[in-house]
């Protein structure tokens, strides 16, 4: 039996709210500057390793395609070590090989650098926002969970921007090498910072119990659905992030490198709208929100379809504001509807949201080599717009008669 939880909410205002609050961001921060730190690279590595696109995207999608596996297990594992543990670990493992990569002496050692990051990264986003469910104040949750993807938010711009824009004066090993360094002290912040969860029940789940609580997902009749917007948001994103590179630095566009990396300060109209739409979606509700936020980041994927500049920048910002606030509630909407289980619930939905990514990313790199940027279009907004028609579906999902945060069971009764 699991053990007794005690009811301990951080609430909004108080010294735990403030610690919790910057761990959480700057965890975000360091994951997310981590894994997609190479994306800008992906032009780079192509010519430097002799690579086409579709091969190069391996140095993002191995990592994808691996955490999206290990976030199945990590959230089994948290339940038996408990949920800062493996956090702790998670970060500070990832923050060293972050440091090892640039010492990558060729391409398939720097891959498998890349995959093993795959699992170290895993132990974070899949417990995070089970912790912050179950550790938040009701009045809290919408905020905190909105400024943890507003990290991520940061973090991907940051791990992007910071690569990208020193590779052109530095190299690129020498890029991901300040940039590791960042990560590691603020990978030493989180473990300083984080609380130590108070309604978390430590337990030994089976794995015949771990197999139930996650088909027991499936039979909601909402979380299939946000399990496949999160695979086709997903991978609708990365796939224009991951060619976009390519394309604005061919004529008529051909921007250097710094200019291409300097694109990703977009990134922070993600950070401010995850944190405003989950404000939003507490005040009129999921179902009115969610889907105006995919249609918002499918008509900015479709507008870099102009052979203009200033558009497909536009296009880039209109997507990214769309998406990260649409994932910040679906995000909290798993969550709510996990009444039991909702670390295995959260652990599918981020299993679909990095599948989505590999798939699709390296789909995306095939369709660039075969018809351009029309190509990327065809995976990118094919994706945006089955997610479209996934919110649409979602408006009429039945309320759950239960109060917005539900005490969960013990893992395993």
């Amino acid at each position: 039996m699991a053990e007794a939880q005690v009811q301990v909410a951080i609430r909004r205002g108080t010294p735990a709210f403030f610690r919790a609050n910057t761990a959480f961001f700057l965890s975000a921060f360091a994951i997310f500057a981590s894994l997609y730190s190479v994306q800008p690279l992906l032009p780079i590595f192509a010519v430097e390793f002799g690579l086409d696109a579709a091969t190069s995207s391996l140095a993002l999608s191995a990592t994808t395609a691996t955490l999206a596996v290990a976030l199945l297990l990590a959230s089994w594992v948290a339940d038996r070590l408990g949920r800062k543990t493996l956090m702790v670990w998670a970060i500070l493992l990832t923050a060293t090989l972050g440091l090892l990569l640039p010492f990558a002496p060729n391409w398939w050692s720097l891959i498998v650098i890349r995959t093993l990051m795959g699992l170290t990264l895993s132990g974070l986003p899949a417990v995070a926002m089970v912790y912050l469910a179950e550790e938040m104040d009701p009045d809290a949750l919408g905020f905190s969970m909105g400024l943890y993807i507003g990290g991520t938010a940061i973090g991907g711009m940051a791990g992007r921007l910071v690569s990208g824009v020193l590779t052109d004066w530095i190299g690129w090993r020498l890029a991901l090498l300040v940039l590791g360094i960042a990560i590691a002290a603020a990978a030493l912040a989180v473990v300083l910072l984080l609380p130590t969860p108070h309604n978390s029940a430590r337990s030994r789940l089976g794995m015949r119990d771990l197999v139930r609580l996650v088909a027991v997902q499936f039979t909601d009749k909402g979380l299939p659905w946000l399990f496949a917007s999160a695979f086709l948001l997903m991978g609708s994103f990365v796939t224009l992030y991951n060619y976009a590179g390519f394309l604005l630095a061919l004529p008529p566009f051909a921007l250097s490198h710094s200019a291409i990396a300097a694109i990703f300060v977009v990134y922070l109209f993600g950070s401010v709208s995850s944190a405003w739409a989950g404000g939003l979606a507490q005040r009129l509700g999921r179902r009115k929100v969610y889907w105006t936020l995919v249609l918002i980041m499918t008509t900015g994927v479709f507008l870099t379809l102009i052979p203009s500049t200033p558009a497909i920048i536009a296009g880039l910002a209109i997507a990214t504001i769309g998406y990260f606030a649409a994932h910040g509630i679906a995000s909290a909407w798993v969550a709510r509807r996990a009444v039991v289980g909702r670390a295995q619930a959260s652990a599918i939905y981020l299993f679909a949201y990095y599948l989505g990514s590999s798939v699709l990313g390296t789909l995306g790199g095939y369709a660039w080599m075969a018809w351009g940027w029309p190509g990327v279009m065809l995976v990118s907004g094919g994706a945006a717009i089955a997610a479209f028609l996934v919110s649409v579906r979602l408006m009429w999902l039945p309320v759950l008669p239960i109060p917005e945060r539900p005490a969960e069971p013990p893992a395993g009764v």
